[in-house]
């Protein structure tokens, strides 16, 4: 929701020009140069981040991320905490948030100053990455979902894109499309591998033998951040997962930073609603 009179807060949002200290305003209004290779290309990366009572959760997982994920693309290194923080706390301010909200951090390699794919050379002008975020408010989804298993789409194991979260969601959105022409609320992605591997926008979770599993990041899954708290506590480890380890499971989760949603149906096959889904995620989140 942009902009609006929802009683929980406005959408806000703010762009690091064309003024001295950026500019702040509605997230309809605020606008990218034509040039920037975000918007043409794709070429740029994003963080979601859970916001509760203006506190910002798992904050520094996600900026790590966000600078691992700059460096493997080489672009340069998008801001930290101490621009960070100061901004979002200005948003809260500006948008009179009240209650939960997600902020989304967006970094583009910016206006590369030629036409095409091709980085400009050494020597040539290179341009300026640009930063933008907005801040919404939001509520943390948990309702079962009903999946299917997409048929038009898959995860690429051995691409380095796979391994961040850039702008490029082409893919997902056709798989979702697929998903709600089935009737369905979400799809399931597979490997180049075939295994499982994860949603279109959220990690797999699989509980089996009273045990949550997730896929490995050689499945082609994103490493997200609560998949990530997940596994540095010990409250989830990594397998390889096949439509029948599901089918046979305990129960199934897709789980990222703004909601943890059971799986109760996939494809024809009713799941049984796992068990202790509400106490993970509250304890993924008390990590933070």
């Amino acid at each position: 929701m942009n902009g609006g009179t929802d009683p929980r807060g406005k959408a806000i949002a703010w762009i690091d020009e064309p003024l001295p200290g950026g500019s702040w305003g509605d997230p309809d209004r605020l606008c990218l140069p034509l040039s920037d290779r975000g918007l043409l290309l794709a070429d740029g990366l994003f963080e979601t981040v859970l916001i509760q009572a203006g506190i910002p959760r798992l904050l520094t997982e996600h900026l790590a991320r966000w600078q691992a994920s700059a460096a493997s693309l080489g672009m340069a290194s998008p801001p930290g905490t101490d621009r960070v923080v100061p901004l979002l706390a200005e948003a809260v301010a500006r948008s009179g948030l009240r209650g939960d909200g997600a902020l989304r951090l967006n970094w583009s390699r910016g206006s590369g100053g030629r036409r095409g794919l091709a980085l400009p050379a050494a020597g040539e002008p290179q341009g300026r990455p640009r930063f933008w975020l907005q801040l919404s408010p939001w509520t943390p989804v948990r309702a079962p979902v009903a999946v299917i298993v997409s048929r038009l789409e898959r995860r690429n194991a051995d691409s380095l894109v796979s391994r961040c979260k850039t702008f490029a969601y082409a893919g997902a959105i056709q798989a979702l499309r697929e998903a709600r022409a089935a009737g369905a609320d979400e799809a399931l992605l597979l490997g180049s591998r075939g295994d499982l591997c994860c949603g279109t926008s959220a990690n797999l979770l699989v509980r089996l033998r009273g045990g949550w599993i997730t896929p490995p990041l050689a499945s082609g899954c994103l490493p997200g951040v609560m998949r990530g708290r997940g596994l540095a506590l010990g409250l989830v480890r990594e397998g390889r997962l096949g439509m029948a380890d599901l089918l046979a499971s305990e129960g199934a989760l897709l789980i990222n930073s703004l909601g943890c949603r059971p799986i109760r149906r996939c494809d024809a096959t009713d799941l049984p609603l796992a068990t202790g889904a509400d106490d993970l995620w509250e304890q993924l989140l008390a990590s933070s």
